[in-house]
């Protein structure tokens, strides 16, 4: 058979088909997460101080939750709501945050009072991060360390455009990082309705929640690895965003576990945010607080259809009621 020699539209093609081939084996052969946890040193009211019986049960989580992070060797940053260190009681707070610290975790900045930057003016947020330093700073200190990075309460980073460059620049001059996320889990929700099922020693509906907790975080951890994969052309290490609250200290060797099920490698938030995707400023400006992989999609003009994210089950939120309201991105704004 004589020789054929190819046209250059075949070459493109197979040249595409090996980028696409090597682009989907990149991920399974190097994933890599980063594990953060807001609202250390835990989930409370904060209308009043808590009960010395309501610290201590804060106390005991923390201890399962560190313990169970040691089993697996997970590296985690912790962002520290001020005004929680406060409602718990200062020497029950801070001895939280140095439990952390003490077993080589770093803490993070997510604001006083974890006020939403929408409903705020540039000036008054800019407090809320200056007093946010108040307890994490000198803890951060003593460890020989320095408190690196800031997350946004409700990952709202600016709803106009002059309060987003405003920020930016105020936490670049402040040696400030925004911790970005890729991965979310709506603990909150199930949490409160969890915080319900323990008052009312609702045994049933507690397995039950766990079960179907787990599931969804499945769910969601399958979807975002996904979508970032789309709108990149590879899966960067990805941040998973959780919360200091009892049913993660209760579930949180099973929710490691699926992580490591789907071979990743627990990275610090420092290393993840070293790949490139995370080192160009994040410039959308939108009143919603979307993961990262949907703002990277409206930056590059890529279209997701946000309408298959997974959501709770309805009867999750319903038990909950409406404790701990957080606002949720409608499906489709990105």
């Amino acid at each position: 058979m004589p020789f054929t020699r190819p046209s250059i539209e075949s070459l493109r093609l197979l040249l595409g088909l090996a980028l696409s081939l090597c682009l989907a084996v990149t991920p399974s052969q190097g994933r890599t997460v980063a594990l953060t946890i807001d609202d250390l040193p835990f989930v409370t009211a904060v209308k009043q101080p808590m009960s010395q019986d309501e610290a201590a049960a804060a106390i005991a989580a923390n201890r399962k939750l560190l313990a169970a992070l040691a089993r697996h060797h997970v590296p985690v940053t912790g962002f520290v709501i001020q005004n929680r260190v406060e409602a718990l009681g200062t020497p029950a707070g801070t001895s939280i945050l140095n439990s952390w610290v003490v077993h080589g975790h770093d803490l993070g900045n997510h604001s006083y009072a974890h006020l939403d930057f929408n409903d705020v003016t540039l000036g008054q947020f800019e407090d809320q991060v200056v007093r946010g330093e108040t307890a994490i700073a000198p803890i951060m200190e003593s460890a020989g360390r320095t408190v690196t990075f800031f997350r946004f309460p409700f990952n709202h980073t600016g709803n106009t455009g002059p309060k987003h460059r405003g920020m930016s620049e105020f936490l670049r001059h402040r040696g400030y990082q925004v911790a970005p996320c890729t991965i979310e889990n709506s603990d909150w929700m199930f949490a409160s309705a969890y915080a319900r099922m323990m008052e009312r020693n609702d045994r049933g509906s507690i397995a039950r929640l766990q079960r179907e907790y787990l599931a969804f975080t499945t769910a969601q951890i399958d979807y975002f690895s996904r979508m970032n994969a789309q709108v990149l052309g590879y899966e960067p290490p990805e941040i998973m965003l959780l919360h200091d609250n009892q049913l993660n200290a209760d579930v949180m060797d099973e929710l490691l576990n699926l992580f490591e099920k789907r071979a990743y490698t627990w990275v610090t938030l420092s290393a993840a945010v070293q790949d490139p995707v995370y080192q160009a400023p994040d410039i959308v400006v939108t009143e919603y607080g979307p993961m990262w992989g949907y703002r990277w999609a409206r930056e590059r003009g890529i279209k997701v259809d946000g309408k298959l994210e997974p959501e709770p089950a309805a009867w999750v939120s319903a038990y909950g009621g409406k404790q701990n309201p957080q606002p949720r991105r409608p499906r489709s704004t990105f």
